[in-house]
């Protein structure tokens, strides 16, 4: 029988220490492992960028989590994708990706990639027709972000991994907007799922860490190689952290949920709110869809101001208890201004965000806190 998702989040990869019969298991805070001979690994460790009992526990629990058979934990983010891109493309491959990802997505391949040879193309990933338009025979790569960051577009997981997948192309969906509390990729038909577990998985504001998990073996063993091969693994702690995080994945998720939405259709009646960017309006472009791949709507709202760019930068300056920082995904609010921050490597691209609108990680605070805080950094616009 199939567990719950909160039950396998509490215990897969998570035994009992055998040794003391602690509840929780020990950091392995070793970088090498004594063996039993030369070449004898003690439970296949050696060193630890080849492998770390911490660390194996975190991808038992990702895979478990997200309905992949392979899940690799890594430093950050933006390392899992470049493992994965290194393991999938050769010079004169064609990426296609979304023209609203996230901007160090769309950085990493086009400074790092390009320049070897690979072909990097955006276009509207909720027009299936438009990516049908774009796909070549070099395409190796569909890179889909749903719900995107900053502007909250859905796409359609299981009609682009169709499409993905007549052209010969491996279908890639960052879920780091959705976690897989909310969202399951593989189960839609996606070949892989990329998380920046510095968000919603670590949800605490104090971990960075970045996490690849697919049914794929040869995708695995060819990312594993490259995660081993050039290093950029999580360490013990920072493993360690996420493990403890995610156990809480499933009641943060549900409580970010709650008060975005409050959120979202209090200020949709607000005068100096142009537009609300947020899935679960109904209003919302792509509403029906998100109501049918995603178990809620998540805790990510954007925001287009009605006084423009000034307006929006004052906005941004002048909330209390939603504070000025990068990222997202924390137990606290935040707000951003993307356009010179999260997004600023993409301005003047298709990427570019407006100047106007700003993006809030609306946390698990008291909601009338949160609402209160927002209404009044409006009202003295």
């Amino acid at each position: 029988m199939t567990q719950d998702f909160s039950t396998r989040a509490i215990h897969a990869g998570q035994d009992f220490d055998p040794t003391t019969g602690a509840v929780i298991p020990p950091i392995y805070q070793s970088s090498t492992f004594v063996q039993d001979g030369i070449g004898g690994f003690r439970g296949g460790y050696e060193y630890a960028r080849g492998g770390n009992p911490t660390r194996d526990s975190l991808q038992t629990q990702l895979a478990s989590l997200e309905g992949g058979s392979h899940a690799l934990s890594f430093a950050t983010g933006l390392a899992a994708e470049d493992a994965l891109l290194r393991a999938i493309l050769r010079p004169g491959d064609h990426v296609l990706m979304g023209n609203d990802v996230y901007g160090g997505t769309h950085r990493l391949v086009n400074r790092m990639f390009t320049p070897w040879g690979v072909e990097l193309e955006t276009t509207e990933f909720s027009d299936l027709e438009r990516v049908r338009a774009a796909i070549r025979p070099s395409t190796k790569v569909l890179w889909v972000e749903t719900p995107s960051n900053p502007l909250m577009k859905i796409s359609d997981i299981a009609a682009l991994a169709e499409i993905g997948h007549a052209a010969g192309a491996v279908v890639v969906v960052d879920n780091t907007f959705a976690s897989p509390y909310l969202q399951n990729p593989l189960a839609l038909g996606a070949d892989v799922v990329v998380h920046s577990t510095t968000k919603y998985l670590g949800g605490h504001s104090d971990v960075l860490g970045g996490a690849l998990v697919t049914s794929d073996a040869e995708i695995a063993e060819k990312a594993g190689f490259v995660q081993f091969a050039a290093g950029a693994i999580s360490a013990p702690m920072e493993a360690w952290l996420t493990v403890r995080s995610i156990k809480t994945l499933a009641v943060r998720m549900e409580r970010h949920s709650d008060n975005a939405e409050v959120i979202a259709a209090r200020l949709a009646q607000h005068r100096a709110i142009e537009r609300v960017y947020y899935p679960g309006l109904p209003e919302h472009p792509g509403h029906e869809l998100a109501a049918k791949q995603m178990r809620r709507f998540g805790g990510m709202i954007s925001l287009a101001i009605a006084g423009g760019p000034e307006a929006a930068r004052r906005f941004a300056e002048s909330t209390s208890v939603f504070q000025l920082a990068e990222s997202l995904g924390g137990v606290e609010s935040l707000i951003s201004y993307p356009h010179e921050m999260t997004h600023a490597s993409v301005r003047g691209t298709e990427l570019a965000v407006p100047e106007h609108v700003v993006r809030l990680s609306v946390g698990i605070e008291g909601v009338d806190d949160l609402l209160g805080d927002l209404l009044e950094a409006l009202d003295r616009l």
